[in-house]
């Protein structure tokens, strides 16, 4: 019997990026469903009727509707804030990546040399960083280079670079999301 693997997603999502990384990672071959997340699928609402969220691996039938849950508080005030409060966040997301770049120190990944399950629940932030960057106006190079230069290095696999979104086109998207979210 053939194997069925699904993912519900939605190309933003920072656990759906996490999921295409980890399925990559192991070889797995997936057929990707992507969701509109204003008018969500019967398949999505049959397959997680809890939560109604994506990602959702579905394995001949079976959902696993668990993801690693990463809380980066500061990241959605630093593009949506201005003045004091943005200035606020960004200093807690680069004391953020601060730490990161300390608990990295000379290793290529966080694992060592190897890449492993600390740098797939990390990378999928690095594709915010276009954004946050230009919303905030610094630069995250400049601040955290090792943080970088490991994103740099993991980019370079073909299972990350096949996963994360373009940060052009994140940038524009959390651009209509802040529209939105303003005329609200």
């Amino acid at each position: 019997m053939a194997e069925e693997v699904i993912l519900l997603d939605f190309w933003p999502s920072l656990f759906g990026m996490r999921a295409r990384i980890a399925l990559r990672e192991k070889g797995v071959e997936f057929d990707t469903r992507e969701e509109d997340m204003s008018n969500k699928s019967p398949l999505l609402l049959t397959m997680n009727p809890v939560h109604k969220q994506i990602p959702v691996l579905i394995h001949n039938g079976k959902p696993v509707c668990e993801s690693l849950i990463m809380i980066y508080p500061a990241s959605r005030t630093l593009w949506r804030s201005k003045g004091e409060a943005q200035e606020a966040a960004k200093k807690e997301y680069i004391d953020c990546l601060k730490g990161l770049a300390g608990e990295l120190g000379d290793k290529a990944y966080f694992g060592g040399e190897r890449f492993r399950y600390l740098d797939v629940s990390l990378i999928p932030f690095y594709c915010f960083f276009y954004a946050l960057e230009t919303s905030a106006n610094f630069s995250i190079v400049e601040e955290c280079p090792k943080v970088v230069a490991w994103a740099k290095q993991c980019m370079q696999r073909e299972s990350v670079a096949k996963s994360l979104p373009d940060q052009g086109k994140l940038y524009d998207f959390l651009l209509v999301v802040k529209k939105k979210l303003q005329a609200q």
